[in-house]
């Protein structure tokens, strides 16, 4: 396996963890907003201690900016 490979298969196991952790959250509280700040503090936790929040939060717009092309079309909520 190739280094990417394996880094590509990390990041499968990553996101499938993620998943089961929403599914959880989920059955903690039934509003969506909670579990999306929830899921947003998480990411500043996990960069605190090395990076400044305005840092972690343009990581977080850089992800959204390659995540919304892929999900674009998928949701069936009043906004689409």
């Amino acid at each position: 396996m190739t280094p990417q490979e394996q880094n590509f298969e990390d990041y499968k196991k990553a996101e499938a963890k993620a998943l089961e952790i929403v599914a959880a959250m989920k059955s903690v509280s039934p509003r969506v907003v909670d579990v999306e700040l929830a899921l947003i503090v998480a990411v500043f936790e996990l960069h605190k201690e090395t990076l400044p929040p305005q840092t972690t939060a343009k990581i977080i717009q850089g992800h959204l900016q390659t995540l919304v092309p892929h999900y674009e079309g998928t949701a069936t909520g009043p906004d689409n």
